[in-house]
This record gives C-alpha cells, sequence and structure tokens, in this order.
C-alpha cells in the first residue's frame, strides 16, 4: 500500500513540475510576481483607474524598450501609447527583441506631465539624433503606468 501512495506522489509531483515548466516557457516576469490570469479591459475601464492607488492589470503590445538599460517600454494598449516605468528602478526589461511581444503590466497608471528634460532623456535612451532631440520644446501630457511588475510572453 505504501508503495503504491509513493508511486502515486511521484506521478503527481511529476505533473505539477511539467506543468509549471510549460507555463513557465510561455513567459517571462520582471519586478513583483503577480496574478495575471485576469486583466483590466482598459478600454472601458481607463477612466475609473487613471490618478488611483489601486493596482491594476492592462495587457498590451510592446512598442519600445529603452535601448540603454531597459528601464522603460511603450506599449500600445486600445487606442492609446503608454509609457511604462518601473517601481523604483528596481527591474528592468529586455534592451532590445520585445518589440512586438504581448505583456502584461500590474501597477498604477496615470496621466502625467513629462518634461521637456525627461523628454529629451527619453529621446536620448531611444538614440535619436542630436537635431531630433534638439525639436522637443514643450511638456507631453500622457498617460503613465508605474509598474510593479511585466510578463512578457515568448
Amino acid at each position: 500500500m505504501k508503495t503504491k501512495i509513493h508511486i502515486f506522489a511521484i506521478i503527481l509531483c511529476s505533473f505539477t513540475l511539467l506543468s509549471f515548466s510549460q507555463t513557465n516557457d510561455n513567459y517571462k516576469s520582471y519586478g513583483d510576481s503577480f496574478d495575471f490570469s485576469e486583466t483590466i479591459d482598459y478600454e472601458l475601464n481607463k477612466k475609473s483607474y487613471l490618478n488611483k492607488d489601486d493596482k491594476v492589470k492592462v495587457e498590451g503590445e510592446i512598442l519600445s524598450t529603452c535601448p540603454m538599460k531597459g528601464c522603460w517600454m511603450k506599449l500600445s494598449v486600445a487606442q492609446d501609447t503608454i509609457l511604462v516605468r518601473f517601481k523604483d528602478y528596481g527591474f528592468f526589461v529586455p534592451k532590445q527583441g520585445a518589440e512586438g511581444k504581448s505583456v502584461i503590466v500590474n501597477g498604477n497608471i496615470s496621466v502625467d506631465t513629462l518634461s521637456i528634460a525627461q523628454l529629451k532623456h527619453y529621446a536620448q535612451d531611444a538614440g535619436k539624433s542630436k537635431d531630433e532631440i534638439s525639436k522637443i520644446s514643450k511638456p507631453e501630457i500622457t498617460i503613465s503606468f508605474l509598474a510593479d511588475g511585466v510578463v512578457i510572453g515568448n
């Protein structure tokens, strides 16, 4: 009887480990882990979550990431482009190769004004020419996301 229980336990553990590794192969996480099985319907709910303390999970497509350090990324979500930064610079995402991949971010969403200095810094990070950077002359209002966790699909 004990042998049957041991065999059953080994088989159960094997299936558990196998399913975990298959799930892990489908994504790569950065920062704090979080349950990403449900995300908000961004298009319908963005106004109710802007500038709130509530954490939200938003799914989108990566347009670009910071090629210098991976310290920010731009996402396409519904009809918007969202600038994602990472809480306390506690983690970074890949500097290249993430464009076009599906992503889920967990954190706080807000309307933010990016200063001219910030915009020039991001343009420099993105490898823009000095001419392009010098044309930045006014702040930009944007939808920002301060993420404490990120999951990127493979």
